[in-house]
């Protein structure tokens, strides 16, 4: 079995990083490069900076940020957020980013999967999908959590696969900031019908639920922020309990 990856997620508005509550209220988390330092300091396997506003904004994401980041740290970075075109994507990367993470735009112009992956390499391309259960079905929506589309999460994630994704980056809005646990049902789904790597993504709360995201839903990653920004976390003490219930982590 592959090593199960922790990875904490900054959510970077106006060049401070924030957290909140399915996709509202936000609050101050602190700064981003000092955070991001203290990740890869305490054995976290990867950072994602998402720069929050920049879809909604319309507006490209701050290079100068990544570059202090990548410039800090030694673990591989996921950037997302502003990412329109294929020189987006050359700018973040030759900033420092290893990878990046798209979703609207990757909804709006499925073609930019493709053209990322054939470029760069699939492994460069994540499609984050933020999905909510509505009616029985998992809808998916663009901006930020703005704007619902007429995209279901199980055959959206499929067709990004087929396109070129390496990875499937999949944020539960309804257990996003809950710290309820992970939306292990749909994520045990998206791992049996795909062949790429899951990132589980929304309600992490306490180490059970990153030890039940593994097991039930079958993800290869645990993605969350608050419950490490804040110090209810630490990486080093999470490892040790996933060592303990019997999960390979790094």
């Amino acid at each position: 079995m592959l090593a199960k990856r922790i990875i904490p997620c900054l959510d970077v508005k106006d060049g401070r990083t924030v957290k909140g509550t399915n996709f509202v209220n936000l609050r101050e988390a602190g700064d981003p490069v000092e955070l991001a330092v203290r990740y890869s300091q305490e054995g976290a396997d990867e950072l994602v900076f998402l720069d929050i506003t920049a879809s909604f904004e319309e507006r490209k994401t701050f290079t100068d940020l990544v570059k202090r980041i990548a410039e800090n740290i030694n673990i591989p970075f996921t950037i997302g957020g502003g990412i329109y075109e294929l020189s987006d994507v050359d700018r973040l990367l030759n900033a420092g980013a290893d990878k990046v993470s798209i979703n609207s735009t990757a909804v709006r112009n499925p073609q930019i999967i493709t053209d990322i992956a054939k470029n760069f390499g699939s492994q460069v391309c994540v499609c984050a999908i933020d999905a909510q259960f509505e009616d029985g079905t998992w809808w998916c929506y663009t901006s930020g959590g703005r704007n619902k589309t007429d995209k279901e999460l199980f055959s959206w994630a499929k067709e990004a696969e087929n396109l070129g994704a390496g990875e499937i980056l999949f944020t539960s809005m309804d257990h996003d900031g809950v710290k309820t646990g992970y939306a292990n049902e749909a994520l045990k789904q998206l791992s049996e019908s795909l062949n790429i790597p899951i990132i589980a993504s929304g309600g992490a709360g306490k180490m059970e639920h990153f030890r039940d995201t593994f097991i039930d839903g079958k993800s290869d990653a645990a993605l969350a922020a608050s419950v490490f920004h804040f110090g209810e976390i630490s990486i080093k003490d999470l490892k040790e309990y996933l060592k303990n219930e019997g999960i390979a982590v790094r």
